[in-house]
């Protein structure tokens, strides 16, 4: 549990770093933060962190995701999972971009020892209203890196190939302090025919100033997972959320 518990301790040390120039440097961001422990006739903890990162100017936007997931169950862990996400924009106009994305996913019950994909293409900001409200969609192609868990991981075997990515954000601001964010992607490969999709549905209320609550449900399905394990990965958490 000290790696969870690692992870989650620098997601809020991050943050002070960032605030400080945040006026100078245009950022802005939010860390995340769940925590559940139980204890008598089940001994269980649940951790859930985050960290998301946006900066943006007029011709470019940067963004960056990292999230942790830990549970443990009468000293018995269930789940471990560590994800990074970091994507940059070309803005070419108001509505169209750019962008160049590479996502790295670690999860020890998943079959993979790791995957990671790294793409480029195009996106359209197709609908807005406001600041907060709006609807993405993008295309693109690249390359996918995963190494699948074996006995002995320096002779585990990989997977390699050319992959196809579709992509969408959904964004709409419920009221004054309550934000519904809709993610969906699918990474599609040319060779192995491998499909990947995940989706993020979450909704979040504003409780006093920057604090926030947030509730998240993430299902992430395979369409040829590894030997041994399920093809659709859920997970749901409640967590505080402090943004800067």
């Amino acid at each position: 549990m000290t790696r969870a518990f690692t992870v989650a301790i620098l997601a809020l040390a991050v943050s002070p770093l960032a605030l400080a120039d945040i006026d100078s440097r245009n950022w802005e961001g939010e860390v995340e933060l769940g925590l559940l422990i139980t204890s008598g006739n089940t001994d269980e903890t649940n951790i859930n962190s985050g960290l998301a990162l946006k900066h943006e100017i007029t011709s470019w936007r940067n963004t960056g995701e990292f999230r942790s997931l830990y549970s443990e169950t009468d000293e018995t862990t269930t789940s471990e999972k560590y994800a990074a996400a970091l994507e940059t924009n070309y803005k070419f106009d108001e509505q169209q971009y750019l962008f160049l994305r590479g996502s790295y996913d670690d999860d020890r019950f998943s079959g993979y020892d790791f995957r990671s994909s790294s793409t480029a293409g195009y996106g359209n900001r197709v609908w807005q209203a406001g600041e907060d409200s709006f609807l993405d969609l993008s295309i693109g192609a690249g390359y996918r890196y995963n190494k699948l868990q074996t006995a002995d991981d320096d002779v585990g075997r990989t997977e390699e190939e050319a992959i196809g990515r579709l992509a969408g954000q959904f964004n709409y601001e419920l009221s004054s302090n309550a934000l519904f964010r809709q993610k969906l992607s699918t990474e599609v490969g040319l060779s192995e025919n491998e499909t990947i999709t995940e989706s993020e549905t979450s909704v979040q209320a504003q409780l006093i100033n920057n604090l926030s609550m947030k509730v998240a449900y993430v299902v992430t399905h395979f369409s040829s997972p590894p030997s041994g394990t399920a093809s659709t990965d859920t997970e749901t958490s409640l967590a505080l959320l402090y943004g800067f």
